[in-house]
């Protein structure tokens, strides 16, 4: 089976990793700080704070710009759940807006739109590493002095006019094991904001100011030296990494831009888009629906997976809070959109195995 996403661990994250497990030092300790510097340094801003995962990031970051009851924060209706949830955790509201039929990221006019008296913070994600329009998006931001948090989960190394995401507003990565580089599980929160550095290090600490001086309510969100380790090898290559996604990318378009109803994905002038997933639209030329594309791929050895089958005001937790929001290309991208195989792990023989069995499905 070639499968949708492989997590590559070579001998640079095992020697780091053995280095840690032979210090002793297994929590947060240098290895975090280094990895901090050092991620802080590639994104381009002051500050960047380890934490354990990539919800817990985007958690923090509400927390640390103060979102309470009562807020509302935008976020995209097409994105993985976390994205809003993090809203309902500061008691706030999520408001829906929808994406871009093309770039499958948040529409600045939707966004418009959905702005009230209570608005305070818009979330943009860079969705399946492709950069959201962040020109527009911080206009704006600045018009209604609102607080930008990007959701960069999928899109380490993607750039947007020339800057790396997660340095426009606050930055809040995933290092989940699919990730384009993981620690297993981990996060990270990049900003050019000092006090807002302190804040998230004091709030991923128990809220301690100093040794068992507990100055707010804090939490038990610190990254450990071992994922820190892995992290620290992943990040240097990182660009050869998300080249290969390009190259592999490219390599698809091309053998899949004659199939008929295969649609693939589309990259806006002024980004560069790191292809956390490749995700093609399967319209209704083509002769089989999406779901049966799939079972045919599976059935010839080729994973693929559905990111994501229900726009988020279509789950059933949302649902259940009374959401009955309008996003009609959100809800139509998750009628039509299957990801498939880009990454970096993948061979030369399987590259070429996925379009060569897409177009044979196709007959």
């Amino acid at each position: 089976m070639i499968p949708i996403a492989k997590p590559i661990i070579e001998s640079e994250e095992l020697e780091n990793v053995k280095s840690v497990l032979s210090s002793g030092q297994l929590a947060q300790g240098k290895w975090v700080n280094d990895f901090e510097q050092q991620f802080a340094n590639y994104i381009g801003v002051k500050y960047a704070v380890a934490l354990c995962n990539g919800t817990v990031a985007l958690d923090l970051a509400l927390k640390a710009i103060r979102i309470k009851q009562g807020d509302e924060v935008i976020v995209p209706a097409f994105t993985f759940i976390a994205t809003a949830n993090a809203v309902l955790f500061q008691g706030a509201k999520p408001i829906f807006a929808d994406v871009n039929e093309k770039t499958f990221n948040l529409d600045p006019e939707s966004v418009k739109e959905k702005i009230t008296k209570k608005t305070r913070t818009i979330i943009p994600v860079h969705l399946f590493g492709q950069p959201a329009d962040m020109r527009a998006l911080m206009q704006i931001a600045d018009d209604h002095k609102m607080y930008v948090v990007e959701d960069c989960a999928q899109a380490h190394g993607a750039k947007y006019d020339g800057r790396r995401v997660g340095g426009f507003g606050l930055g809040t990565f995933s290092f989940y094991a699919t990730k384009n580089i993981t620690t297993g599980e981990g996060g990270m929160v990049t900003t050019n904001d000092e006090q807002v550095a302190k804040k998230l290090k004091l709030l991923r600490d128990h809220g301690q100011s100093e040794k068992y001086l507990h100055t707010e309510l804090g939490y038990n969100y610190r990254m450990t030296n071992i994922a820190a380790a892995i992290g620290i090898a992943q990040l240097a290559k990182l660009e050869k990494w998300d080249e290969k996604r390009r190259k592999n990318a490219e390599y698809l378009n091309e053998h899949l831009g004659g199939v008929k109803g295969i649609v693939t994905p589309y990259v806006a002038a002024n980004t560069e888009h790191v292809y956390h997933q490749y995700v093609i639209k399967v319209e209704r030329e083509f002769g089989k629906t999406r779901e049966q594309l799939k079972d045919e791929l599976a059935k010839r050895g080729i994973g693929s997976a559905l990111h994501y089958p229900l726009a988020v005001h279509q789950q059933p937790l949302y649902k259940n809070l009374g959401y009955k929001t309008n996003c009609t290309v959100s809800e139509r991208l998750a009628n039509k959109v299957l990801s498939l195989p880009v990454h970096p792990g993948l061979s030369t023989e399987q590259l070429e195995q996925i379009p060569k069995t897409i177009e044979e499905i196709s007959r």
